[in-house]
């Protein structure tokens, strides 16, 4: 399969493009990151690539609605979210 190929393979079944899944995937593990370890946003971020904190919690803020903590702090308060 060319490579050209995959991409639209790709986008047809997950309608989105590779960049774009693969910063969802680094926003998910962040937040991730954020809840189960206790990480600050920005290390959350370095974490998961990003050099740029403002640049983080910019596109995160896009990606969730919120900026990184207080999204965290919300789903903190979801009742059995973070029980076994």
């Amino acid at each position: 399969m060319s490579p050209s190929a995959l991409y639209e393979h790709f986008r047809g079944v997950t309608n989105m493009t590779l960049l774009q899944f693969q910063k969802q995937l680094r926003f998910q593990e962040a937040r991730r990151l954020m809840l189960s370890h206790g990480m600050d946003a920005a290390s959350a971020g370095y974490d998961t690539g990003y050099l740029s904190s403002s640049q983080f919690n910019r596109e995160y803020s896009r990606q969730f609605g919120l900026p990184p903590m207080r999204d965290v702090e919300q789903l903190r308060a979801v009742p059995g979210l973070m029980e076994p």
